[in-house]
């Protein structure tokens, strides 16, 4: 469903996508993960089409960003960019409904629609009247996904979805993924530091390090036969940090 074909960019700080090849299978949940500053959320934006290749070709389905209508292409895609990026001058329907209202869709079924991804991520209605700011960090990520869904795109594209939430939110909100991915059959790819969530959430995963993908695999592909010595020390932080957690409880 995604395909990243030999895409190279470099952005105006310097860093530099390097010779990118990625295939997002569909109906699948991918996940990229990696330090900051390796390039995950650069690739997210090269597939959502705010920025375009200087080499190479990015495809969602058989549309290519750079021979599509922009505006019929994005609607292929929805996405939720990092701490949800809710409008704060907006209540949370006129957020949720935005796309819809821009492409002057009937009142009646963006009320149903409304209706239907409260159900489906577990809002009340009765908050779409509320502005970000009165919401918990939890449900503004359930806004933040509902915006996303609104068109019901095949792609989804999740940036940090679960970041800057307390650990029981986060556990909590990772399960509901888990089981909404499995329910919608969408083909997403997400972004996270956290390699525990990345193999909870995914049966991909692909580590990226100073532009380059270094791995690609299961989570126990990374774990069992690391193919670079970044990839150990990578798997070996995240075990180092997870045993000292248990060992100060």
């Amino acid at each position: 469903m995604i395909r990243v074909l030999d895409v190279s960019k470099r952005l105006s700080d310097g860093f530099e996508l390097k010779n990118i090849t990625l295939s997002v299978p569909q109906g699948a949940t991918t996940a990229l993960i990696g330090s900051s500053g390796s390039g995950k959320s650069t690739i997210l934006r090269l597939i959502s089409g705010l920025i375009v290749p200087d080499q190479g070709s990015v495809l969602v389905g058989n549309m290519n960003v750079q021979q599509s209508d922009i505006s019929v292409y994005r609607r292929q895609i929805g996405f939720m960019v990092q701490q949800g990026g809710l409008f704060p001058h907006l209540d949370i329907a006129g957020n949720v409904l935005i796309a819809g209202r821009y492409l002057k869709m009937n009142p009646g079924l963006l009320e149903q629609r409304l209706e239907d991804l409260c159900h489906l991520v577990d809002l009340p209605l009765s908050m779409m009247q509320r502005y970000p700011h009165q919401l918990s960090g939890g449900q503004r990520q359930r806004a933040s996904l509902m915006r996303a869904l609104m068109l019901d795109p095949p792609v989804l594209l999740l940036d940090e979805p679960l970041g800057a939430l307390d650990p029981i939110i986060r556990s909590d909100l990772q399960q509901e993924l888990k089981e909404l991915f499995a329910r919608l059959n969408k083909t997403v790819l997400l972004v996270t530091h956290d390699l525990n969530e990345a193999g909870r959430l995914a049966s991909h995963l692909v580590l990226m390090d100073q532009g380059c993908i270094v791995q690609d695999g299961s989570l126990q592909d990374l774990i069992q036969h690391p193919a670079t010595r970044y990839v150990e020390r990578f798997v070996a932080a995240w075990r180092s940090s997870s045993d000292a957690l248990w060992s100060d409880a």
